[in-house]
């Protein structure tokens, strides 16, 4: 049997924070770095010190420390390691990381954009046989590259892990979705449009339907007003679960958006993508829903049963989506042909979920 697991017996990202002797910097502020330091407190890792982008210094504060630049570091230390805490798809961005970590000795340590779990050595054995499972129904060796290049990323923290295995999206539109000008699309979690305007470009804006769905009322205002004019459109505002009623939606603004088990924010409708079908047409199905795909999934099973469209599900929002949605993805319809593909960004974010059925 494959040891696909054999890295786990190394030092994890946070087993090698907790241990090394050099001064431990941040690069990066907001919501990932909060979670960071939040799981530092908790494992008695000591940090040294924040800093950002040299643009982005204007002698703020963040956590306690005084947000600086990496120069004020390389003028105090000798030596130190930086642990990015912060997510970017920018090529400047992302070249700078690569630029720091070919100095020093960097680090990603992972923490979860939704829920409270970390992918450390309990995680891995607490899902041996999900992970394992997953990985025997991947499609080809790319998938199983991919798979297990995020999963030792996640562990470890190493960007040679993540850089290994990113590809552009384009290879995915030529060589496993491969859309056609009679596509009926259903694009859940829309956001602005861009998501729709990629959509339009890979079918030389030729299709046969578009249905979008954006929970948030402002950008779905602005939704709306991106796609003005476009034939055989429908835009709903809702979200979408595993059945029909209300939920709360956060307060965040934009892409941050998401469904939620506490009372802070508004009530929203919520359906499941079987009851707004329409005449069985749904021949390409995206979803980046912000960490709710799993209960859209189980909400969608008569639509893979009985349309089989293809499927562009985001796997990354919780660790567990990885292995979780293939696996539930394939449980409801045997026939599907499971890929999985990581484009560019840092940390381990656009990872996507890619499945088509190969007809006779």
């Amino acid at each position: 049997m494959l040891k696909i697991l054999d890295f786990i017996n190394e030092s994890s990202v946070w087993d090698i924070l907790q241990h090394t002797t050099k001064p431990i910097i941040l690069y990066g502020t907001g919501n990932g770095a909060d979670k960071v330091i939040d799981e530092f407190e908790r494992l008695g890792i000591e940090l040294s010190g924040v800093f950002v982008s040299d643009d982005f210094a204007r002698g703020q504060t963040f956590r306690g420390f005084a947000v600086q630049k990496l120069s004020f570091f390389e003028e105090r230390y000798q030596d130190f390691i930086v642990a990015v805490a912060f997510a970017s798809s920018i090529n400047s961005v992302m070249q700078n990381v690569k630029n720091i970590a070919e100095k020093y000795e960097t680090y990603v340590p992972c923490v979860p954009v939704y829920g409270d779990e970390i992918p450390n050595r309990a995680f891995f054995d607490k899902y041996e046989n999900e992970i394992l499972a997953c990985y025997d129904i991947l499609s080809d060796e790319q998938s199983r590259k991919v798979y297990i290049g995020a999963l030792k990323f996640e562990y470890t923290g190493k960007l040679e892990y993540l850089f290994d295995i990113t590809t552009d999206k384009q290879e995915v539109f030529e060589n496993i979705l491969k859309l056609s000008d009679d596509e009926h699309y259903y694009d859940l979690g829309a956001y602005r449009g861009d998501t729709i305007d990629e959509f339009l470009y890979y079918t030389s804006g030729k299709y046969q339907s578009i249905t979008a769905f954006e929970p948030d009322t402002k950008t779905f205002k602005k939704l709306c007003n991106h796609c003005e004019g476009m034939k055989n459109t429908r835009f709903i505002n809702v979200a979408l679960d595993e059945k029909a009623g209300e939920k709360v939606m956060s307060m965040l603004k934009g892409r941050g958006s998401a469904l939620t088990n506490t009372s802070k924010g508004y009530t929203i409708k919520c359906v499941a993508v079987d009851d707004i079908l329409i005449d069985n047409n749904c021949t390409y199905l995206k979803a980046d829903i912000e960490g709710n795909e799993l209960s859209m999934l189980k909400g969608a099973i008569n639509t893979l049963k009985l349309c089989s469209p293809k499927l562009n599900i985001a796997g990354y929002h919780h660790f567990r989506d990885i292995f979780e949605l293939p696996l539930l993805i394939k449980s409801i319809n045997s026939d599907y042909n499971i890929y999985i593909r990581k484009h560019p960004y840092i940390p381990c974010w656009d990872l996507n979920i890619y499945c088509t059925i190969t007809k006779q």
